[in-house]
């Protein structure tokens, strides 16, 4: 690459398709800054000094352009996405339409270099969004194409990458298991996007950049030609990973059931792939017209097979995706495990739970106490595991705590672990599976 190359700020770079597309660019010699609120180590590590940590949705138009022309920006990539609002965290439309006016406005300040923006959305025409997130992505295509900067909006369908997050997390996790999607969401229309296409585009729009050339206004369906269908997807993941044969298919009530605990569940701080807004969209389907992008910029895109064959098919893969659908179970096992543990306890057991204490010498008022810190302890725990801000502290207390019930008892009432139905020698796996919870917590 020439010495003279365009720098490329990937805004969002800690995502699937951002995180993938900075790594592609560098590894085509063009100069980086890779932006996100935050990276984790692995990511860190694989950028570099590249890696930068801001809050970009939160910064305004100034906040914007000091960053940017701190750092000699010419292209800008925006990979910045909200599938559906959370809490604490940005909504769709501001972190869509808001986001991408406050950049344009950085870009337009007086004295700004001349820039191109890049900007990643979604396809399909807009009489078919449905959904806020649908709808506030074409809104800020509208802000773009209204603009006066020279920009190329990418559209990309499926994403396939070598790393698994959100949607591309549960094709893969639905690969693992021996079932297949109701007949309504499997049919849809999925085409694919190797997320090396994306890159390879950005790097024709850059090397056209750094040769002169000012008037980019392009709208692209960047996908296979032949779109497929979900259910075709899933199969070809299921053939890489080694998946097993489906037996069953699965009921278009039960995956709709998924998508309100998955709503449920995001009010928690939680991420889950199947939500009403990615149901919603699924069942959209996803297809477009490559040909356009193809005429402009020479590039062929890559099929899904193309792009799976990139992608690891060792063990590791078949354990992500087992592990990926075990998650939400394990972790919903533990909040019961200690919520109701603990308000048993509390509540119809209380009067044999001080019975044990007093039984070993304890005075009656002191037994009471300790029931009931130990009882709100146990609750407390499974409700911070629950919330996903405060779920790995509590699997960490849920370890600590029943560590000192298990010594405890060996010290104040050995005879319990000879009971009949074993209550102590369970704390024994129970520990092992809040070790499993915090091998598997993170996302990405």
């Amino acid at each position: 690459m020439a010495a003279d190359a365009p720098t490329i700020a990937v805004l969002g770079a800690s995502g699937l398709i951002g995180h993938a597309v900075a790594l592609d660019l560098m590894d085509r010699g063009f100069p980086v800054a890779a932006l996100a609120r935050r990276f984790t180590r692995a990511q860190k590590a694989a950028l570099g000094d590249a890696a930068v940590e801001a809050p970009l949705v939160d910064l305004d138009a100034r906040g914007l352009a000091t960053l940017l022309a701190g750092r000699n920006v010419d292209i800008l990539v925006n990979c910045i996405g909200v599938l559906q609002d959370m809490p604490g965290k940005g909504t769709a439309a501001d972190a869509h339409g808001g986001f991408v006016s406050r950049l344009l406005a950085a870009m337009g300040q007086e004295g700004a270099r001349p820039q191109l923006l890049v900007q990643l959305s979604i396809p399909g025409a807009p009489e078919g969004d449905r959904t806020a997130f649908s709808a506030t992505k074409r809104e800020a295509e509208r802000l773009i194409s209204d603009s006066t900067v020279p920009f190329a909006i990418l559209r990309p369908g499926f994403v396939v990458a070598p790393v698994a997050y959100g949607g591309s997390a549960l094709i893969r996790g639905l690969a693992a298991l021996p079932v297949r999607l109701p007949q309504e969401e499997a049919s849809r229309p999925f085409a694919a996007t190797d997320v090396a296409d994306i890159s390879r585009s950005i790097a024709v729009l850059a090397e056209a950049w750094g040769q002169g050339r000012r008037d980019w206004r392009e709208t692209w369906d960047v996908m296979e030609r032949r779109p497929h269908t979900v259910g075709e997807v899933v199969e070809a993941f299921r053939a890489r990973i080694g998946g097993p044969v489906p037996r069953w298919q699965l009921p278009g009530a039960l995956l709709s059931l998924g998508a309100r605990a998955g709503d449920l569940a995001a009010r928690l701080g939680w991420a889950p792939p199947v939500r009403s807004t990615a149901l919603a969209e699924l069942r959209r389907g996803v297809a477009g017209d490559p040909a356009p992008w193809s005429a402009a910029t020479s590039l062929e895109p890559r099929s899904l097979e193309a792009a799976l064959a990139r992608c690891p098919a060792g063990v590791q893969e078949l354990w992500f995706a087992r592990l990926y659908m075990l998650k939400p179970a394990i972790l919903g096992i533990l909040v019961v495990f200690w919520f109701v543990s603990g308000l048993i306890a509390l509540t119809v057991a209380f009067e044999a739970a001080v019975a044990i204490l007093t039984a070993h010498a304890f005075p009656p008022l002191l037994a009471k106490l300790i029931t009931v810190v130990t009882s709100l302890a146990d609750m407390s725990i499974g409700a911070a595991i629950a919330v996903r801000r405060s779920c790995r502290a509590g699997l960490l207390a849920g370890i600590a705590l029943s560590l000192f019930y298990m010594a405890g008892a060996a010290v104040l009432t050995p005879e319990m672990w000879i009971e009949p139905l074993g209550a102590l020698v369970k704390t024994g796996p129970a520990i092992v599976l809040m070790l499993v919870a915090l091998a598997i917590l993170d996302d990405r």
